[in-house]
């Protein structure tokens, strides 16, 4: 099976005065296209420098990282604004939608920096990904005109419109309900399991990382445990299990 990310002795410090801060130690992991990863830890655990490292955010201090089979330390900075684009989809917590923009304008935004996209195939290809989560009827609503979880579709969608070789998720239930996080967690399962997405997911949250088929969890920089899920729980399942709320 193909490794879409690699991950060997990365390490990562900060300067701090005459201290220096390790951050991550040692972390060395591969994950194979299709998986399902959750990354989980406590605050302080190197959750979100490991996320910056695997978007091509930050560089490590020491290790290598191979992105579909690209050495991520050896590329300069345009080199990796490129590699952003093209290979990884983000979906963040606070969705960062642009508020005057859209629903199908703002899925279309990646694609502006893809010169080989016309505009018509820029549209087409926003609306396909709209429709792959369940948004084609919303897509001309700005983001004050959408739920929570309606903004996360949007956001998931922009994510997706690339077809970029592996979707980086922080924290994206962490703003939602628990339906609505249910509904999110549902999506993922489904563009895994019939799209064949590749997903990485950091959540602190128990409950979301069983939805996954591996967690891998962080304590002080480095991976205590590495655990394939044999207990797989169906998002779409626990939703439908949930009691209806009443409306008064």
């Amino acid at each position: 099976m193909k490794k879409i990310l690699s991950l060997n002795n990365i390490n990562k410090q900060f300067q701090r005065g005459t201290d220096t801060i390790r951050v991550l130690r040692g972390l060395s992991f591969d994950i194979n296209a299709g998986e399902f990863v959750t990354i989980m830890g406590s605050s302080g655990s190197g959750k979100t420098t490991l996320l910056n490292s695997l978007g091509c955010l930050d560089k490590p201090t020491e290790g290598n990282y191979y992105l579909d089979d690209i050495n991520v330390g050896q590329l300069d900075r345009d080199e990796l604004a490129k590699l952003r684009n093209l290979k990884i989809g983000f979906v963040f917590q606070a969705y960062n939608l642009l508020p005057r923009t859209s629903a199908l304008e703002n899925v279309e935004l990646p694609l502006f920096y893809n010169p080989s996209i016309s505009s018509s195939e820029r549209r087409d290809r926003a609306v396909a990904a709209l429709k792959a989560v369940n948004l084609s009827e919303r897509m001309h609503h700005m983001p004050n005109e959408l739920s929570g979880g309606q903004q996360q579709r949007v956001a998931i969608a922009r994510a997706l419109v690339n077809e970029p070789v592996i979707i980086l998720a922080d924290e994206a239930t962490g703003n939602l309900d628990t339906r609505t996080s249910y509904e999110i967690m549902a999506l993922m399962q489904e563009l895994n399991k019939e799209k064949g997405k590749t997903i990485v997911f950091v959540t602190h949250e128990p409950d979301i990382a069983a939805f996954s088929s591996r967690t891998i969890i962080l304590k002080d920089g480095q991976v205590v445990k590495d655990n394939y899920n044999q207990h797989l729980r169906s998002a779409r399942q626990m939703l439908e299990e949930l009691p209806i709320a009443d409306d008064y």
